[in-house]
């Protein structure tokens, strides 16, 4: 058995590349080839643009990939129906964070358009064409949508009079003087499989693997493990200390008025409360890293 992969080419490349590591699976990417090397003998990879990654999974050249649900969505509205693809699993990151993304419409901040109403007849410049057409429809405004090849934050107000644009954090968005009016729509990485391939067994027991251990490394990333020792009349106070993933675990030691606790904490929460469990009597703490935290 071997599963065809789709790893998002571009601006996803990088980020999904280093999720996979945390996940266990080693891609090796080349600058002169669009298939990569990965350490698992049954999967092989092919470097896809993720605007086009739900059409090639879709049509069955590809098992699986990885998109985000603004490309989904897309593909949907210019196949005309829904479920084209089998969802697996919302990957929440990102280029720049692990979060969504947003679609927004924007315009000059010298304009007077204040709303998608005040679009009505107007152009409106973006690589997102078929959502965002969608998106006026359910406004009822009749909007000139062009395709932008890129560069999209410099078109208003010369070549466009407003754009549909993706941002993490706005900050491009206010270097060119834009204002954002609207959300078009959130999105984040899906893992998506062709339905023939979900079909398959052995493809179907691989893709949940793998699904498995992405969502682990996602749920790992920002947080560490803590090790430490305590004496047990210490313990009611330090436990009141800890804002645990779940309970911690204690395990008696051998001396018997010790106990030892594991536990898994927010690393930005970390520097502050060492110091207090010090204080509150813990002592051998340990901070370790996590790779996936399976829940």
């Amino acid at each position: 058995m071997t599963l065809k992969l789709g790893i998002p080419k571009g601006s996803l490349q990088d980020a999904t590349i280093q999720l996979f590591a945390r996940a266990g699976f080693n891609i090796y990417v080349s600058s002169r080839s669009y298939f990569p090397a990965i350490d698992d003998p049954e999967i092989e990879c092919m470097l896809i643009r993720a605007q086009e990654m739900a059409r090639y999974v879709s049509d069955g050249v590809l098992d699986a990939g990885l998109t985000g649900q603004d490309w989904i969505a897309e593909h949907e509205a210019g196949d005309g129906r829904t479920g084209v693809v089998q969802p697996l699993a919302d990957l929440i990151y990102a280029k720049q964070s692990f979060g969504k993304v947003r679609w927004v419409l924007a315009a000059p901040e010298d304009s007077p358009i204040r709303s998608a109403r005040d679009l009505e007849g107007k152009t409106v410049a973006t690589e997102l064409v078929r959502a965002t057409r969608a998106y006026f429809e359910r406004q009822n405004v009749r909007v000139n949508v062009e395709f932008s090849w890129g560069a999209t934050e410099v078109k208003p107000p010369m070549l466009a009079d407003a754009i549909v644009e993706v941002t993490e954090t706005g900050s491009s968005l206010r270097a060119n003087r834009l204002r954002i009016l609207d959300t078009v729509m959130e999105s984040n990485t899906q893992l998506i499989a062709n339905k023939d391939a979900w079909l398959d067994p052995a493809k179907r027991q691989k893709l949940e693997n793998i699904s498995l251990l992405l969502k682990a490394a996602i749920a790992a990333q920002g947080r560490v493990g803590i090790m430490l020792n305590a004496r047990r009349d210490d313990l009611a106070r330090i436990l009141g200390l800890l804002p645990a993933l779940r309970r911690p675990t204690i395990s008696p030691l051998a001396e018997g008025d010790w106990v030892a606790l594991n536990t898994i904490l927010e690393e930005r929460t970390v520097r502050d409360l060492i110091p207090r469990l010090k204080a509150a009597g813990a002592e051998g703490i340990v901070e370790y890293p996590l790779n996936k935290i399976v829940m």
